[in-house]
């Protein structure tokens, strides 16, 4: 067989017909019989369903495949798990946003309600799975394991990944060990929890990293095992709750220090409507004369303040560089300004104390 064959048999699985996708849901039944879980996937999109327009060339469209393309492409799933599925969204993840944030975490919820369900499957693109794995960590209300899955390769690429991914991450949230770890992500055979995994490379498979505290737990072929459990609160031991009229988050921005930041963007940012700010500092945290005097006047008009990094890895500590005590500011720990973010953006619903929200990214 031709690579070229190859590659044209992989999109003909894509695309399969709803009848091929039935036949999988009735060997999944039949599985069920067979006293193998129920596994839920929720699909969103991202390259894991993306398509090339010419499969030897770079570039794809995210999103191109639906949830039953997708099982239809994977049908090994009948062998480990049963399988149900619901389409959530189907975009690329550059555009995922609160008001689909707070769909999904209703429909997870809802789903893993289900006495019948043992975990669900979360398909997502690799651009902001660590976002949307981090606000699931912190306000699902459930010990069931959540995995999210993502993929760097199109599914009509020559050996995308997703496939493989989608089959590990059924096998994860299927098992009684992935209980009570909260949120998860599978990637390239490994396991990270939503606290900890960044994106760290553009398009290369092994792309996600878990840079302070290390992996969740490694897979080969559906064979996983599960390293030290995190210390970090989530899902059931979260103090945060989204009832289902909240439509958006608070908005809270970031901005990225460098060499010769003004306050100009600070300003900017506080014009438009934020409620707090994250700085994606330099080193440690740290940022230009300016730009911390901006912060500190922001900070006392009750700007919620938090000092970041941006360079991928560390901890930001209280006090080191600047005074944080006196200006009013948070220190974000481990967290890396993206998930700064959403830790504060939930912050912001029950409180705009600095120091209780300080403790709360020391526990988080």
């Amino acid at each position: 067989m031709t690579l070229r064959s190859a590659v044209m048999l992989l999109g003909t699985a894509m695309m399969s017909s709803l009848t091929g996708a039935a036949v999988l849901l009735a060997s999944g039944a039949a599985s069920a019989q067979a006293g193998k879980p129920t596994v839920a996937i929720l699909a969103t999109g991202g390259t894991i369903a993306g398509k090339q327009p010419d499969p030897n060339a770079p570039g794809y469209k995210a999103g191109s495949f639906s949830i039953k393309d997708l099982e239809t492409a994977v049908p090994q799933l009948k062998d480990v798990a049963t399988i149900s599925g619901q389409q959530v969204a189907n975009i690329g993840s550059q555009n995922m946003h609160d008001a689909v944030w707070l769909k999904l975490l209703k429909a997870a919820t809802e789903t893993l309600a289900k006495p019948e369900v043992a975990g669900a499957v979360v398909t997502h693109g690799t651009d902001t799975i660590e976002e949307t794995s981090y606000f699931l960590n912190l306000t699902l209300k459930s010990d069931k394991p959540v995995v999210l899955v993502g993929a760097m390769r199109p599914a009509t690429a020559l050996s995308a990944d997703g496939p493989m991914n989608i089959y590990n991450g059924v096998v994860v949230a299927g098992s009684p060990q992935a209980k009570g770890r909260g949120v998860l992500v599978l990637m390239n055979d490994e396991i990270h929890y939503a606290a900890e995994i960044t994106k760290t490379d553009t398009t290369h498979p092994n792309a996600m990293k878990s840079p302070n505290r290390g992996l969740a737990g490694v897979c080969d072929t559906g064979k996983c095992r599960f390293f030290s459990p995190t210390e970090k609160r989530h899902t059931t031991k979260s103090e945060f709750s989204i009832s289902n009229d909240v439509t958006e988050l608070p908005d809270v921005a970031i901005v990225y220090a460098h060499a010769n930041l003004s306050s100009d963007l600070i300003e900017a940012a506080i014009k438009a409507g934020a409620r707090g700010i994250v700085i994606a500092g330099v080193g440690d945290g740290n940022m230009t004369d300016p730009a911390l005097d901006a912060l500190g006047k922001a900070a006392k008009d009750g700007i919620v303040v938090v000092r970041s990094a941006r360079v991928g890895k560390g901890v930001v500590k209280r006090n080191i560089e600047v005074d944080d005590d006196k200006l009013g500011f948070v220190a974000a720990q481990e967290l890396n300004p993206q998930k700064a973010r959403i830790l504060l953006q939930l912050a912001l619903m029950k409180t705009k104390d600095p120091g209780k929200i300080q403790k709360m990214f020391m526990e988080y």
